[in-house]
């Protein structure tokens, strides 16, 4: 059996405050839709046995309806070719408690053939037979024992064993995403048993043992992303062969370092633009990234925006990554929080979340103004002791 595994979609990721003039949508959002829809076309043409999704379908437990009318899209030209699908529950798509209904509720009573849409969600283990191969579903679970109760109720097949879960691999703890329900999945979860284990929730493409591979995100969803692969996974099951796709999605560039060095706020702005320029077209609708490498804050806060605007209007957005002279992550490498800009810190947290832009500006004035209270009870405390 050859299969293709994806994960990490996200459908209803909205960014940049960029509207589609067509459909009054956020751009970011509706060409996430689109690159969707044209990777589905693509699997198609491949004419695999089966698509796997590990998870993350959707970026909300409560999905947007341009979401959810995308996915009921796919899932339509997933049955028109024949293609079975099996989806299970991720982390930003899992019902959090027992009265909120699952988003896969929906997708289930879509009238789609028996046969044709398996779908793994509420915290329960699924088992899905295809011909010669079973895969069982374990999707992303509310409590992290949910994972090794799964595991030991599974009843491995004599034939093709496929494990299909979403969740972290304690290989990769480093590198947690820190959202919400996010679990470290037990090293002996990954077993030597299945034939292929098909992970989801890390967002590059990586091999964590000699059968288990995270596919990555079909899109880069944070600028934390800017070097990592995307795409998605073919899978021959019968030999073990892995190989990556490579599916549409936006491009996300880096356009190299600016050493600011004494420059002046117009210099790093030509700087910046001779980049641009030199980078040429490709850059066009694309997510850019360009650091400004020794500039000093008052610089920095002196640039020209409007100098920029042409070139951020042939892309998507254009980030500009600084690396001030005067920043404060040297204190912390020095192990004194001394001088440190906890508000500026925590904006900067903030942005490398998983958030919609209504959401990002809500935590982030909800969340300064209680540090600023809390910096002022502080400030007092100290005065009071002098």
């Amino acid at each position: 059996m050859k299969i293709v595994h994806i994960a990490d979609t996200h459908l209803g990721l909205s960014a940049f405050n960029r509207v589609d003039p067509e459909t009054g949508m956020n751009l970011r959002e509706q060409i996430i839709y689109d690159n969707f829809l044209a990777a589905i076309d693509r699997i198609i043409g491949m004419h695999p046995d089966a698509l796997i999704h590990a998870g993350d379908l959707f970026h909300q437990v409560k999905p947007k309806t341009r979401a959810y009318t995308t996915a009921l899209d796919a899932l339509c030209r997933l049955q028109d070719a024949g293609i079975p699908v099996i989806v299970i529950a991720g982390n930003h798509s899992m019902a959090k408690t027992r009265y909120t209904a699952s988003p896969f509720e929906v997708l289930e009573r879509g009238g789609y053939r028996a046969g044709d849409f398996y779908v793994a969600h509420n915290n329960r283990y699924r088992r899905v037979e295809l011909d010669d191969t079973i895969f069982h579903l374990i999707p992303n679970m509310l409590q992290p024992e949910g994972y090794r109760a799964a595991f030991e109720a599974i009843e491995f097949s004599p034939g093709t064993n496929v494990l299909v879960t979403h969740g972290l691999a304690s290989i990769l703890k480093d590198k947690r995403l820190h959202t919400v329900a996010e679990h470290e999945l037990d090293a002996t979860i990954i077993s030597d048993r299945f034939d292929y284990i098909a992970l989801g929730h890390y967002h590059s493409q990586v091999q964590v043992a000699d059968n288990a591979w995270y596919s990555g995100s079909l899109e880069h969803c944070n600028y934390g992303e800017i070097a990592e692969t995307k795409g998605g996974l073919a899978v021959d099951l019968a030999t073990g062969g892995v190989e990556r796709i490579d599916l549409p999605h936006t491009p996300m560039i880096s356009l190299g370092r600016v050493n600011c060095d004494g420059l002046t706020a117009r210099e790093a702005v030509d700087a910046v633009l001779a980049a641009i320029d030199g980078a040429g077209k490709k850059v066009d609708r694309a997510i850019c990234q360009i650091t400004l490498d020794g500039i000093r804050r008052e610089t920095l806060r002196a640039l020209d925006q409007k100098a920029l605007s042409d070139a951020r209007n042939r892309m998507l957005d254009l980030k500009l990554r600084a690396i001030a002279v005067d920043d404060t992550s040297q204190i912390f490498r020095e192990e004194s929080l001394v001088g440190v800009d906890y508000i500026a810190e925590f904006e900067r947290f903030v942005e490398r979340e998983h958030l919609a832009p209504d959401e990002e500006g809500y935590v982030k004035r909800a969340g300064t103004a209680v540090l600023r209270k809390v910096i002022a009870r502080h400030k007092e405390g100290e005065s009071a002791a002098e």
